[in-house]
């Protein structure tokens, strides 16, 4: 009703020729319908026809843990202090391309996605910037018959969602193999082999898009080694059809920066309820930063170490560091110094998007499974940073 594409111009027609008066998203965790499996979601929509909303009252019970029980359902309904006023000029601006209205809990949640949107959405196109499309590439059902169960000469491994993990290629072991020009062909399709180079020949970042906003985390990124991936880990496509690069590494590891962060993962939790969509990711407000700018630097690095823990990086690590850079050497694999580069991140990408100390613990507090030292470390980060001991 209020989240996914499919529904834009159910949303358009609502905003555009009626008045909506409350729109509530719940949770059946507590059986409220008695006879229906506790893990559907439903809506309360109120509105009246032949008239135009400007804003509307909004109140959202999702996530299971702050699920309402059928006694509680009279008083939350009419409870002003439960409800939010929540205006269709802010949707516009979050969700241009959707219209989907994000699941706000509070005030706060309102001015901190206000502040954020002081950025582009990285699905905005913009001229002189680096700009982000997307791949699927293989197909895990109908490209079946193409996936081999053991390892073989020719063979190159093929990527899942389940196999990465934030800043971590090597978070599951390989299942599938595939034949490097079988693959090739299934992805140049109808187009004429003439020897361009192709994404899979390269490092590239990808995220999951079997995703929740009841999981510890719900955006999960890192780069992916050069081979084939399948449909759920869509990648940045790092190649146009001439065989120019669109994104340079340093902005790939920039943007997996952002996408790991707190701040990032924050919005999309409140637009996403199981699959991460192309549409979910290209309205989150991303800064374009470049070399240029003087919090890129210490970001990439950042991530570089995080992500450059095995061989197949050894290019990745000399681009960024240069000399005779190798994974090895710039490589972070130890957990509690990994921790502390993934904390400073953190701090140093919730200044970047100017949220105050209040803002970014408030924040934190939306990751329940999130262990309590990772959230303090986060936040002590960001002290550090603003006391210039983190740069």
């Amino acid at each position: 009703m209020y989240t996914d594409l499919g529904t834009k111009q159910l949303r358009e027609t609502l905003f555009a020729a009626s008045r909506v008066d409350r729109l509530f998203g719940l949770s059946n965790e507590k059986f409220i319908f008695d006879s229906v499996h506790h893990a559907f979601k439903f809506t309360i929509l109120s509105f009246g026809k032949g008239a135009v909303t400007d804003e509307f009252q909004a109140a959202f019970r999702i996530n299971p843990r702050e699920a309402i029980a059928a006694e509680e359902l009279e008083t939350f309904l009419h409870s002003p202090s439960e409800h939010l006023n929540v205006s269709v000029d802010l949707i516009k601006m979050l969700s241009p391309e959707s219209l989907s209205v994000m699941e706000f809990h509070c005030d706060r949640d309102i001015r901190i996605a206000e502040r954020m949107l002081s950025f582009p959405l990285l699905g905005d196109n913009i001229p002189d910037k680096w700009n982000v499309r997307f791949s699927q590439e293989l197909n895990m059902t109908s490209d079946s018959p193409l996936f081999k169960e053991q390892s073989g000469e020719g063979l190159m491994p093929l990527y899942e969602g389940k196999m990465i993990w934030h800043f971590d290629h090597q978070y599951a072991d390989v299942r599938f193999w595939v034949d490097e020009s079988e693959a090739r062909a299934r992805v140049l399709g109808r187009a004429p082999d003439e020897g361009q180079i192709l994404d899979y020949q390269t490092h590239r970042l990808g995220f999951r898009d079997i995703a929740a906003n009841t999981n510890e985390r719900t955006m999960v990124s890192t780069l992916i080694p050069a081979t084939f991936h399948g449909n759920k880990i869509p990648t940045v496509r790092v190649y146009d059809e001439g065989g120019s690069k669109m994104i340079s590494d340093s902005e790939q590891l920039f943007l997996c920066a952002i996408w790991n962060s707190y701040p990032l993962d924050y919005l999309l939790r409140m637009k996403v309820t199981t699959t991460l969509n192309f549409f979910h990711i290209y309205q989150v407000p991303v800064p374009r930063l470049t070399e240029e700018d003087p919090p890129f630097a210490p970001i990439v690095e950042r991530a570089a170490r995080l992500v450059c823990t095995a061989p197949e990086f050894n290019d990745l690590a000399r681009e960024i560091f240069g000399g005779k850079a190798t994974a090895k050497s710039v490589g972070v694999t130890e957990a509690v110094a990994r921790a502390k580069l993934r904390a400073e991140l953190d701090g140093l990408i919730a200044h970047l998007y100017g949220l105050t100390e209040d803002e970014f613990a408030h924040i934190l507090t939306t990751f329940p499974l999130v262990p309590d030292p990772v959230k303090v470390a986060a936040h002590n980060a960001f002290r550090n940073v603003e006391k210039g001991l983190i740069k």
